[in-house]
């Protein structure tokens, strides 16, 4: 009876895994050009599929050899994916490393501050905040500072007068660790041609980590917030406290109550 009810069930669980498995693998590639490549293998896929269940040999001849050799393929294909995915597997401890709940608000009050008194003289900024994805390889592209945090000091930095207001600034808990640094420009097909540099900028390295970056446009005084490749509209100083609150605190607790939740069960 055991054995009957276990086949019975094993094709359920067997299913729920392989659907969680490639919903994850959709959601990761979602808004990157290798999502209208993965689309297209699942096309070829279900075309596999349907010759095996209809016998039509030479197709199923012509894919069965396709995706032999598509192994290397995908690889080249998805290279920068991988990477990003791979990097994410090692990442470590979240914005909150050691820092009170009540510091981390009052760096992000110093850095609302900054964005809006930018945005007030049309200066461009651009401040990107480390989480859990180390921001080493873009620190060293920039210049060293590892200063404490303070809105003068990011007004200072981006003066168009300062030798050091070209590319962007890299926050690491409560210092900032260097400035003029750069960033990976983002080449997603689905934002406009006509977005700038800095635009880019910001959308390209939080395509490449979990880095939130507060991003002020020099052209349009527009302040803005990039996360996970996707930009959050902004329309006022005290939204954006509530979405850097959210971005580095909530879901810090969200992470640590899962994590305890977890320890509990176990």
């Amino acid at each position: 009876m055991t054995f009957v009810l276990w086949e019975i069930v094993k094709p359920i669980i067997e299913v729920a895994i392989l659907w969680a498995v490639f919903y994850h693998i959709l959601v990761f590639f979602e808004g990157t050009r290798a999502f209208q490549v993965f689309k297209g293998i699942i096309y070829l896929l279900v075309a596999f599929l349907i010759s095996q269940i209809f016998g039509l040999d030479t197709l199923n001849w012509l894919l069965t050899k396709f995706f032999a050799i598509s192994i290397i393929a995908l690889i080249i294909i998805f290279q920068q994916e991988l990477r990003h995915g791979l990097a994410r597997l090692g990442q470590q401890h979240f914005f909150n490393f050691g820092l009170e709940e009540s510091e981390i608000i009052a760096i992000i009050e110093e850095l609302a501050s900054a964005a809006y008194k930018l945005s007030r003289q049309k200066i461009g900024g651009l401040i990107a905040i480390e989480r859990e994805t180390k921001l080493k390889p873009y620190i060293e592209s920039g210049m060293t500072i590892d200063a404490q945090i303070s809105s003068e000091l990011i007004q200072s930095v981006f003066n168009p007068q300062s030798p050091m207001h070209d590319g962007g600034i890299i926050m690491r808990g409560n210092r900032l660790a260097a400035v003029s640094c750069l960033f990976p420009l983002s080449d997603n097909p689905n934002f406009s041609k006509i977005i700038g540099t800095r635009h880019r900028a910001a959308l390209g390295i939080t395509e490449q980590t979990d880095a939130v970056v507060i991003m002020v446009s020099e052209e349009t005084a527009e302040v803005s917030v990039a996360c996970d490749g996707r930009f959050i509209p902004i329309v006022n100083r005290d939204r954006l406290v509530s979405i850097l609150k959210d971005l580095l605190i909530q879901k810090a607790k969200n992470k640590k109550n899962k994590q305890q939740e977890e320890k509990a069960a176990s």
